[in-house]
């Protein structure tokens, strides 16, 4: 999501490096970032209320319209500022396109029309009854003559009943915002694969969020396997060279795409909403000895090979230690 880890992380460096240059488009980059770090907080108080009827008028709808409010105005700020601003920045170009489609992906979450979470009614078709060659669906049955009819008008003081929108249509329309969150996945996506090499960890994270997206709120479990599974195979595929931070990103990232297939695997997508940093989400490497190591099993199938590094010209590695790579 907009609040994992990674994303902050390159927020704030983009927006401290592009502080003299540009500093317009480094104040809304750090208005994003506050925005991304307050929004983590209400997702993770969220994440066992998603199942809560929002039409209700319950103490818990003001978290939910706080995070769709949260969502709104940080989508203004990409489309209308950033976006707009970033043709000439891969790395920046590419994560403002993510962050977008992220703010869609809360919308379908929290507030989208038809829900993702509804299940929806089986519709069955009449059947016939052929045992003695007669339609007995044709037979329409006598009305009792004791049974009243329908009253025609409504009685005075009744109306017809009407369904109540959601309480946080006066923040936001109530529609289907899956097609617009699928094309900019898509578009996201696309620029990740052309700009970015396999093993960045910008374009694992684009791809760690569609795959979640996919199985959350398109309920397709095999193309959200495939995409995990293409992620991982570009990092065992790259060679560009990378320095610590980026590697241990790497390793955190692959490791979760690989958890992703397994619960696709095993039919559990776990939290309905997405990951966010802080609380309840994927720990920094070497934070805590539970932090998963790059030689982790990955699949089930085998572990993360030698990911290529950065020299320093002399034949030596640059930062980076090669105990750590084997």
């Amino acid at each position: 999501m907009a609040t994992a880890d990674v994303d902050q992380k390159f927020l704030g460096q983009f927006a401290k490096r592009i502080n003299n240059s540009n500093p317009f488009l480094s104040s809304f980059l750090y208005k994003v970032l506050g925005l991304s770090v307050l929004l983590a907080k209400k997702l993770v108080r969220a994440r066992r209320l998603r199942k809560l009827d929002t039409t209700r008028d319950t103490k818990s709808l003001q978290l939910y319209h706080h995070i769709i409010w949260l969502s709104r105005e940080g989508l203004i700020m990409i489309e209308q500022f950033i976006i707009p601003m970033v043709s000439g920045m891969l790395e920046l170009k590419v994560l403002s396109y993510k962050l977008r489609a992220s703010f869609y992906h809360i919308f379908v979450l929290f507030h989208n029309h038809p829900s993702v979470h509804q299940t929806a009614i089986p519709s069955f078709a009449p059947t016939t009854n052929k045992s003695k060659g007669a339609d007995r669906t044709s037979i329409a049955s006598s009305p009792n003559p004791f049974e009243g009819g329908p009253v025609q008008p409504l009685p005075p003081g009744l109306s017809p009943v009407s369904i109540p929108k959601p309480s946080a249509a006066f923040l936001l329309p109530v529609t289907d915002y899956i097609p617009s969150a699928t094309s900019c996945f898509t578009e996201a996506a696309a620029l990740a694969d052309a700009l970015l090499s396999g093993s960045h960890p910008i374009r694992l994270s684009v791809k760690f969020e569609y795959a979640a997206y996919m199985f959350d709120c398109l309920h397709d479990a095999d193309e959200s396997t495939k995409l995990a599974q293409q992620a991982i195979k570009d990092v065992y595929n790259a060679q560009e060279g990378m320095d610590d931070d980026q590697f241990e990103d790497a390793a955190i990232l692959v490791h979760e795409l690989g958890m992703r297939i397994k619960r696709n695997r095993s039919g559990s997508g776990g939290s309905n909403t997405p990951k966010m940093g802080g609380e309840g989400s994927t720990p920094r490497a070497g934070s805590s000895p539970s932090t998963p190591r790059v030689s982790r099993t990955v699949r089930g199938e085998g572990i993360l090979p030698k990911l290529p590094v950065v020299t320093n010209g002399v034949g030596g590695p640059s930062g980076t230690s090669t105990e750590r790579l084997r």
